[in-house]
């Protein structure tokens, strides 16, 4: 696919999307919103592809919104940021619904927006030398990139407080401690780091690991009653499932199962 602001690639049914625009800090724009929620939906509707893998050209992951692009625009800013939200939440929202692990390899600074895209993905594999900040109130402006949804569901309330008003920088390590990153590795080896992870969540039950994320997400709005019924009623579709009926014999047979046999 022709983008201009990210790359898009598929192998071993594993969406690649990455951000591709480090002379700008991979800012999110109009243009880069569009396309990423156009990859987004691409991923989402190939049936070849079992996981994504997002990853960053550059020193810095995504430094958020582009304030000098909104500083130019005058009185013209609101129109412009609210059609970049619409796309840009467009992709987050497609991002969570679809029935794919989405894992995210971080090898360098997220600010504002930037952020908000880390506390969406499913799964964030960082860099040591990675950082993390809110900085929206340093603007005078409000989050958005959904991370009122998403961070106080990572670190608790009154650490999301503390990052959203006091704009305090996590490091990778206090990321980590805070429930906000799932590993932690070396200088320049969360691409490889990341990718890895999906390749293997690609080759592993792909219905029951995009029924698991739903079930994840839909249990923080559920009574226990309508989870526990939700569990039951995808136990039951995983088990008799192909991947299912494998993933349980192999078990059976003390083997390694072989997944998404068509």
């Amino acid at each position: 696919m022709d983008f201009q602001t990210i790359q898009y690639s598929v192998d071993e049914n594993v969406a690649h999307i990455r951000l591709n625009n480090p002379e700008g800090a991979n800012a999110v724009t109009p243009l880069f919103s569009a396309e990423l929620r156009t990859a987004m939906l691409e991923a989402h509707v190939d049936d070849d592809v079992r996981a994504v893998c997002v990853t960053a050209e550059g020193k810095v992951f995504c430094a958020g919104g582009d304030l000098k692009l909104f500083a130019g625009e005058g009185e013209n800013v609101g129109r412009v940021a609210s059609d970049m939200l619409t796309d840009f939440h467009g992709a987050l929202y497609r991002m969570n619904l679809m029935a794919k692990p989405v894992v995210a390899g971080i090898g360098g600074a997220c600010g504002g927006a930037g952020m908000s895209l880390a506390c969406a993905f499913d799964l964030v594999v960082a860099s040591e030398n990675a950082k993390f900040i809110m900085a929206y109130t340093k603007a005078g402006v409000t989050p958005d990139g959904t991370s009122t949804y998403f961070l106080a569901r990572h670190v608790g309330v009154r650490r999301a407080m503390d990052l959203v008003l006091n704009n305090r920088m996590l490091t990778a390590t206090e990321a980590e401690q805070w429930g906000l990153v799932n590993r932690v590795v070396g200088k320049g080896e969360a691409d490889e780091a990341a990718m890895s992870m999906a390749k293997e969540l690609a080759a592993g039950p792909g219905f029951a690991n995009g029924h698991a994320k739903k079930l994840v997400y839909s249990g923080f709005e559920s009574t226990l009653p309508e989870a526990g019924e939700r569990e039951a009623e995808l136990f039951l579709a995983s088990s008799t499932h192909p991947d299912g009926l494998e993933g349980i014999a192999a078990f059976a047979e003390k083997r390694a199962p072989k997944f998404n046999q068509k």
